[in-house]
């Protein structure tokens, strides 16, 4: 602030100054409104930091709120699971009549195969129990540690992917096959009494059990792949990536708990999730560079009176750490220049001397 007060002061002229001298230069005038536009630039840069840790990851507090907000959500929806069991147990058995209309219905086979191996059938109930959270959280941390930079991005398309999710259960609940008992299903989770099994005891009242449609294992899976294959190149680990989603629907399906719609369902809201993070970037980059980003373009150019030459390359807006870059802006002599990054500087001519 006192930068900007200092650059008022040599952009005004004395009071005992002519007429003539007291007529500020066109590029004055220029500099006088982008520097009145600094405020608002600081408020941004103020807020940016509230939200920006110092070494350029999410606050942790930030994370949290977000978590316990699609905690709140899902436990609203929950508690409206006892008046939807019957519209719930109703669409499922509509889905499997649809698959069975196209004949694709390998939902029962893969229970009744599993069923009849108890050791295999432990195996993927473990595999439903635990997977599923260990791996997507773990890798949402790595990602806030070693790429934060990614982790925002990839973070939202998450959080999209359960607002998504939670909108359906709430519009159209879905019972999964191990709840139609009447068709053959089995519910294996619970025949092999995994520890974790939140299909009986008091873990069922926690979770949704209304929540087949979409599938959020294939959802959070087949987001874990789409991370492993941005941060890692190696061959094994892209491998890796590409069976997890697969060997997870096989899962899904063996373990009575997914119709292969749901599968299809789980996988399109990922998609649907990662192209609205796409656009809504695309439009608030140049939303940004437009609101902040013009006014301290122009303010790039304030010109000393006495020598004629630009005070600073970049807008003295808001004071900093040399080097610090976590919000895309950069520093130099302990002053953040904003929206100067990526602009070439444009060519200036002296000021005409009488």
């Amino acid at each position: 602030m006192a930068t900007r007060q200092q650059h008022l002061q040599q952009l005004t002229p004395p009071e005992h100054a002519t007429p003539d001298q007291q007529q500020p230069a066109p590029e004055d005038s220029a500099a006088l409104g982008s520097l009145a536009a600094m405020p608002m630039q600081s408020r941004s840069s103020r807020m940016w930091r509230v939200l920006t840790r110092a070494d350029g990851r999410a606050p942790v507090w930030l994370e949290a709120l977000v978590v316990i907000w699609l905690l709140w959500l899902y436990d609203t929806i929950n508690n409206l699971a006892p008046l939807r069991r019957l519209a719930a147990l109703h669409n499922a058995a509509s889905v499997l009549a649809f698959e069975r209309s196209l004949n694709l219905a390998p939902e029962l086979a893969l229970d009744r195969w599993v069923a009849a191996h108890a050791t295999l059938g432990l195996a993927v109930s473990y595999y439903y129990v635990f997977a599923h959270f260990f791996v997507t959280f773990g890798l949402l941390g790595w990602l806030w540690w070693h790429k934060p930079k990614l982790y925002r991005p990839l973070r939202t398309q998450l959080v999209l992917i359960n607002v998504i999710g939670l909108a359906i259960f709430w519009c159209f609940p879905v019972a999964p096959p191990r709840m139609l008992a009447g068709d053959g299903f089995t519910d294996i989770v619970a025949a092999t009494h995994a520890v974790g099994d939140f299909h009986k005891g008091g873990l069922a009242t926690v979770a949704n059990q209304y929540a087949a449609m979409p599938s959020l294992h294939i959802a959070w899976a087949s987001w874990c792949t789409l991370v492993v294959w941005r941060v890692f190149s190696n061959r094994i680990a892209r491998t890796v990536a590409i069976v997890y989603p697969f060997l997870t629907a096989f899962v899904v399906l063996s373990t009575g708990n997914h119709f292969l719609l749901d599968v299809v369902a789980g996988a399109a809201t990922m998609a649907a999730a990662v192209a609205i993070e796409l656009a809504a970037g695309r439009w608030i980059g140049p939303y940004r560079r437009r609101r902040y980003g013009l006014a301290a373009w122009r303010a790039s150019f304030v010109r000393d009176p006495a020598t004629t030459a630009p005070l600073a390359t970049g807008v003295l807006a808001t004071s900093g750490t040399a080097g610090d870059t976590s919000d895309g802006t950069f520093l130099e002599n302990g002053h953040r220049r904003i929206g100067m990054d990526r602009r070439p500087p444009l060519p200036t001519s002296p000021r005409p001397t009488e």
